[in-house]
């Protein structure tokens, strides 16, 4: 009676493991592999053939993204206005993540770094150096560019990667794609060391595929992220929510104040670091609230105001909902709180923010020290937009997506957090027998 089912998992894992993705997957395991053992100069010259190859695509990729863009605009297809505006890729945008491919050859390889050298007795030398993780398989929404990002992350990392990009981003993406995969026909690097997914069946085979496939990063809302962590065994980097906060204390200085609030809001509304909740002192919102309210107006973003709040600016507003302080609008709306102190700031901050990125705005450098000390995210920041939470702003050329877990990579995660590390073990004849026992020899750890 237990055959039978057991004969049926078999079948199925057989035909799954014939099927397009399963297929793309093991090369590009394959091609990770290989792609891992090339020296960082071949790694940046098939960088530069991939830049190359996406400039000569760029036209292309323009009008691939305009039917896309066209096709997400229309009422039918449900497309929110925040995700339609990440969707769009061309001019400046396309120019700078280009550029981004060729950045990425300026930093230093994160493979075969040597983090540990020590010598355990003479003549047995231990060492932890950095490895690729493997093959990663990325899951975003209507993000264009973040394909570019990844593979040329992927590529310089010596990962292989399996893009699975949202239904409304499929046209770019293939375009993208098919531009990388001509770049790395002229280099020494495989074409199969990018692949990319396109429907919720493919998706649903990735998370299956634990044996060729290292880590899962997803990029979504938090109830997206948590469904992939429920349907697979594979290790999930989670790319959530970015409920990001300013605090406007006691002692800002007005002038920086409207201006860092200004541009964590509308320099890219539709960004998971573009700031959802606008924290103000007391002492301060008679002054700044009504001066940032005007701003707003001309800059078409809604405020929705606490009673505090709503008591300095008067009527016209709406109401923030209990539900509107852990809400992540990736639009032209604010939701806006007098609080009493600083340390009623932290705790709002750590009740409803996501962890992402939160920014304190005083002159008070105690105040900061603590703010940045009690508050519980990847990048707490003092006097600057939270807008800077990115991996080409921070140096890292580009970036896989924001972590907010509490393990790291966490924040922006480039490089670095691609890569793992081994332990490389060199002796000549050593056996622990000779450390072992009442004449044991001492070790003389002795770092090298």
């Amino acid at each position: 009676m237990s055959m039978r089912p057991l004969l049926l998992n078999s079948l199925s894992l057989r035909s799954m493991s014939t099927s397009p993705v399963w297929e793309a997957a093991r090369k590009a395991r394959e091609a990770a592999r290989a792609l891992s053992a090339l020296p960082n100069e071949d790694r940046n010259a098939a960088l530069e053939r991939v830049a190359a190859a996406l400039d000569s695509a760029k036209g292309a990729i323009e009008s691939a993204n305009k039917l896309d863009c066209d096709e997400a605009s229309k009422p039918s297809a449900g497309v929110a206005l925040p995700l339609q505006a990440r969707l769009k890729f061309g001019g400046s945008k396309l120019r700078d993540a280009i550029q981004g491919v060729r950045n990425l050859k300026s930093l230093a390889d994160p493979i075969g770094q040597v983090q540990i050298k020590r010598e355990l007795d003479k003549g047995l030398v231990l060492r932890r150096v950095t490895v690729p993780l493997g093959v990663l398989g990325i899951i975003f929404e209507a993000r264009p560019d973040a394909a570019v990002q990844i593979a040329s992350l992927g590529i310089k990392s010596g990962n292989g990667v399996l893009l699975k990009c949202g239904k409304e981003a499929v046209q770019t993406c293939r375009v993208i794609v098919d531009a990388v995969k001509d770049g790395l026909r002229g280099s020494r690097a495989s074409p199969d060391v990018v692949a990319l997914l396109t429907s919720r069946e493919e998706t649903a085979e990735l998370l299956k595929m634990k044996q060729y496939v290292d880590l899962i990063i997803p990029r979504g809302s938090n109830d997206f992220v948590q469904h992939v962590m429920r349907n697979t065994d594979i290790p999930v980097l989670g790319h959530a929510d970015g409920v990001c906060h300013v605090f406007i204390d006691a002692k800002a200085d007005q002038g920086k104040a409207l201006d860092i609030a200004m541009d964590a809001k509308t320099q890219y509304p539709s960004a998971c670091n573009s700031v959802e909740t606008l924290l103000v002192h007391k002492a301060a919102a008679g002054q700044f609230l009504p001066a940032f309210a005007q701003r707003c107006k001309a800059e078409g973003v809604e405020l929705l105001l606490c009673p505090a709040a709503a008591a300095v600016l008067g009527g016209g507003f709406k109401a923030a909902t209990e539900a509107d302080w852990a809400t992540e609008y990736c639009d032209k709306m604010l939701s806006v709180k007098v609080v009493g102190d600083l340390t009623e700031a932290v705790a709002h901050i750590n009740k409803y923010g996501s962890r992402h990125t939160d920014c304190i705005v005083t002159e008070d450098a105690a105040a900061a020290r603590v703010f940045q000390s009690q508050v519980d995210a990847a990048g707490v920041y003092w006097n600057c937009s939270t807008r800077f939470a990115d991996g080409f702003r921070y140096g890292f050329g580009a970036e896989v997506g924001i972590s907010t877990s509490m393990m790291p990579p966490r924040g922006p995660v480039g490089l670095e957090g691609l890569v793992t590390y081994r332990y490389y073990l060199e002796g000549d004849g050593h056996v622990v027998k000779t450390y072992a026992g009442d004449n044991a020899r001492p070790f003389t750890h002795r770092d090298l």
